[in-house]
């Protein structure tokens, strides 16, 4: 462009030559109007001269402006991009590369032709998703006005437990055999692919609206086959995440399935995989003491600031009374034993042909969270949730038992020193231990067939490390707490509830875990992914409320996991 604008203001410059070279055979009435029009013309270079070199400067500015940064490969081992969920504000100059007509101001010669580009940066719309992508490698793929990431990663995992506690690759913190069990004395071993996850995730932003639309699946869905071990690995794909997020200006909305808002977050309130706190264990039921689940709802967001947020979610209810995840079930007064898994879930019956989703719920469980980032280098929180149960008496209908219980969670992450973080999360609930991963049963049922909630609380405190760019060491100590709550049937004499003396030794008063690990990056592309090795020791104990005269007080055992992942390239531009 600079060379079509020299060559113009050369071809001026000849013909104002040419002109001068006319002027000796000229009378002199006729000199002076060449005279007259040699110092127009010349005025008219001037001119040209100053309006080309500021054409030239804004074009410079603007390609230097334009210019697509290099793509940045996400955190190896992620889910998918970090890329807050909840976007910065639009850049109030929009992006150059958007297709707009040309401005219609001219320069006042003719000779030099409007330059469209000048005027774009004006008034162009941003949507880095309409960026011309030349020059670089792109991470995502363009449909239209969105980009579309492919997302996930393959995982070959080796799990190995000095107990046969036969839950799989996840640990089942609520049912380690003891030792005196013939699975106490008894180790496995096996490899899995489970937890690879695929998936996608679009980005777009129209008239200002950001907005997301996420998808991922994992391989840990039960199946149908009783082969999987002896002929055919066939896994099934299970729904992790699918959900819509929407914002404009500080307002945002998200629906979906999604992490739960209960989930401690690392950033902001984000629901994106990179931007929660769920430990970087390999362990795909985490760590003891993590409130998390993933379940349907609704959040509303507000950003007053980008320090700030606040959220509130209507998320999926669930009246639960035990048994998930190697958990212990309540004990039922004898006249009431039909509230199990008709009116109260007791998820340890989905396996024996029980129906589920089918238990009456008042309506969803109502969560609400604040967070507070000063900084990148620290981030708390603070939330509550409340939840209602009802059931009614199966012999006289008009009798309805309500019970109102509810929780709150408080976390922190710091970076103390580069490279260096602590973290931290703490719940305590009055009937909210669904979200300790299923634990805790939300609700015993007295002997007239009422309603009392159990207490639990959780807590994960430990710290995260990069030690080189290429490698991050991490450990953490987790612990639940389940309160005891007990009475008497209407007999009289026959204990009833969680935590009674007598109780069965699954009913778990204290379980705790200490954990810690590695990733190692071993090679990372932008254009072709990263392969990671990854490990975790694993030292979990529980100790139940009761333990019958000469029976071991607790139990423990030892997990270790071997990881090796690919995980797919990608990376979402900045909005």
């Amino acid at each position: 462009m600079k060379a079509f604008y020299n060559v113009v203001l050369a071809s001026i410059l000849v013909v104002g030559a040419a002109y001068a070279g006319d002027a000796d055979s000229a009378t002199a009435s006729d000199l002076d109007q060449l005279k007259a029009k040699l110092a127009a013309q010349q005025a008219q270079i001037e001119q040209l001269r100053q309006i080309l070199a500021d054409q030239a400067a804004a074009l410079e500015k603007l390609e230097a402006k334009g210019k697509p940064a290099g793509p940045q490969f996400p955190s190896s081992g992620q889910v998918a991009s970090t890329t807050p969920v909840v976007p910065p504000l639009p850049d109030p100059k929009p992006s150059p590369f958007a297709a707009v007509p040309p401005s219609p101001v001219v320069p006042p010669s003719p000779v030099v032709p409007p330059i469209p580009q000048a005027q774009t940066a004006q008034t162009a719309a941003t949507n880095p998703c309409e960026a011309n992508p030349e020059g670089q490698t792109p991470t995502f793929i363009r449909l239209g006005s969105t980009c579309l990431i492919p997302i996930g990663f393959m995982d070959l995992t080796a799990v190995w437990r000095d107990k046969n506690a036969g839950s799989g690759m996840g640990s089942n913190f609520g049912s380690v055999p003891f030792n005196n069990t013939v699975n106490g004395n008894l180790a496995e071993f096996r490899f899995t692919p489970q937890n690879s996850r695929i998936g996608f995730r679009f980005d777009g932003d129209w008239k200002g609206t950001h907005f997301i639309g996420y998808n991922e699946f994992d391989f840990n869905g039960t199946s149908g086959s009783n082969g999987i071990a002896a002929s055919n690995g066939a896994f099934v794909p299970r729904l992790r995440l699918f959900w819509v997020d929407v914002r404009k200006g500080p307002i945002e909305f998200l629906a979906g399935q999604s992490w739960s808002l209960l989930t401690p977050n690392r950033v902001g309130l984000s629901a994106l995989p990179g931007n929660l706190f769920y430990t970087q264990d390999v362990d795909i039921n985490y760590n003891t003491g993590l409130t998390w689940t993933r379940q349907p709802g609704m959040r509303v967001l507000f950003h007053p600031s980008n320090k700030v947020t606040f959220g509130m979610s209507f998320e999926n209810p669930d009246q639960y009374a035990g048994g998930s995840a190697g958990g212990s079930t309540i004990t039922y007064p004898a006249a009431f034993a039909s509230y199990a898994n008709a009116q109260l879930d007791i998820s340890q019956n989905v396996s024996a042909g029980q129906n589920i989703l089918n238990q009456p719920t008042v309506h969803p469980d109502i969560i609400a969270k604040l967070a507070f980032d000063p900084s990148s280098r620290f981030h708390f929180e603070v939330g509550g949730i409340e939840r209602d149960f009802k059931v009614v008496n199966p012999s006289l209908l008009s009798q309805h038992f309500s019970k109102t219980g509810a929780g709150g969670i408080v976390g922190a992450n710091a970076e103390i020193f580069k490279n260096f973080r602590l973290i931290t999360t703490n719940y305590w609930s009055d009937g909210g231990g669904r979200y300790l991963f299923g634990q805790a049963p939300d609700v015993v049922v007295r002997s007239n067939g009422s309603l009392s909630t159990v207490h639990s609380g959780g807590t994960v405190d430990g710290f995260e490390a990069r030690v080189v760019p290429s490698l991050l060491l991490y450990a953490y100590y987790g612990a639940y707490y389940i309160g005891r709550n007990t009475g008497l049937d209407a007999n009289g004499t026959t204990k009833i509830g969680y935590g009674y003396t007598g109780s069965p030794n699954s009913q778990n008063r204290v379980i705790n875990e200490i954990t810690f690990g590695f990733n190692q990056t071993i090679w990372a592309s932008p254009r072709y992914g990263a392969i990671n090795a990854m490990g975790q020791y694993e030292w979990l104990e529980r100790d139940p409320w009761y333990v019958a005269v000469g029976q071991p007080k607790n139990t423990h055992d030892n997990t270790i996991y071997f990881n090796l992942r690919y995980t797919l390239p990608g990376n979402m531009p900045n909005f």
